[in-house]
């Protein structure tokens, strides 16, 4: 499958017809208008020192911290073409997934170039998807050069959290969601599951597939050494006391002995530029908290 989908509208088309070679040349220009939906795809814009191309960015893209500047078009999967069109984009680069699909249709039909990156969660698909947006700026030569570099830091944190699991790997269990005692897990297939074994750990919630919720005597049938959470804010968050004191985790060897690891959402879970980094970090807290 193709990592990059890109789409000319048939206005666009149209319009080239009826305005002649302006509309054409407009078209054909390098985009400088550049809205970036999805948090790894903006991370990968400023790695790629393209940001000064940047007039928007989505409800997930918050790092650098400077990215907060730029005008908020909204949630990447609640998108208003609106919001979207009010910043005059030349370029839109989103992440597979966003929409609702009839709001990125009326994007397209807009006029304004769309580039889909597709979303992979393993080391290559970082590696594509740092590749797929170099192509869609016009930066290919640059975007080689980093995708090389992180593909190499991946493959030494992977190797790196191998060697430090040979002693016995710590048993994760991915937690999504705990609130009003409905637990939401991360089973196989997910972005959860593919962090974890690039840390070296073993995903506890492996036999089931993508994000399920599970009963407390399935949580405690997979007995996991370490919870593993988002740090979280506002109405989301289940602080520590509360987590612990759920019936479904008093019972495994995480709840005994309070074995929680919370990291930010789209460093953990994002695989961009920054994944190497994730699974360094992960590893080392699974280290140290499964020998304490």
């Amino acid at each position: 499958m193709n990592t990059v989908t890109r789409v000319t509208s048939t206005f666009a088309v149209l319009a080239a017809g009826v305005f002649g070679t302006q509309a054409m040349s407009a078209d054909e220009a390098e985009p400088n208008r550049i809205i970036a939906i999805g948090s790894s795809v903006t991370e990968i814009v400023y790695a790629l020192g393209q940001q000064d191309r940047l007039v928007g960015r989505d409800q997930t893209s918050t790092y650098p911290t400077e990215v907060l500047e730029l005008p908020d078009v909204g949630y990447m999967r609640a998108l208003s073409p609106e919001g979207v069109l009010s910043v005059r984009p030349d370029l839109i680069v989103a992440l597979e997934g966003a929409g609702p699909p009839e709001a990125v249709e009326v994007l397209k039909e807009a006029g304004v170039e769309y580039v889909s990156i597709s979303e992979n969660y393993t080391r290559d698909g970082v590696v594509e998807k740092i590749r797929a947006v170099g192509t869609a700026l016009g930066v290919e030569e640059a975007a080689e050069e980093l995708a090389v570099q992180t593909g190499a830091r991946i493959d030494g944190a992977h190797s790196n959290a191998a060697d430090a699991a040979l002693n016995g790997s710590a048993r994760v269990l991915f937690v999504l969601s705990a609130q009003d005692n409905r637990i939401l897990v991360g089973g196989a297939d997910t972005q959860a599951d593919s962090i974890i074994r690039l840390a070296g750990g073993v995903n506890a919630a492996g036999s089931v597939s993508g994000f399920k919720p599970m009963t407390p005597e399935a949580i405690a049938s997979t007995a996991p050494d370490v919870i593993l959470m988002m740090d979280r804010r506002g109405n989301h968050i289940t602080g520590n006391e509360e987590l612990f004191a759920l019936p479904a985790f008093q019972l495994t060897p995480a709840g005994r002995n309070k074995r929680l690891i919370r990291m930010q959402g789209a460093y953990l879970l994002g695989f961009g530029p920054r994944t190497a980094d994730a699974i360094a970090d992960l590893s080392a807290e699974l280290q140290r908290i499964s020998g304490s």
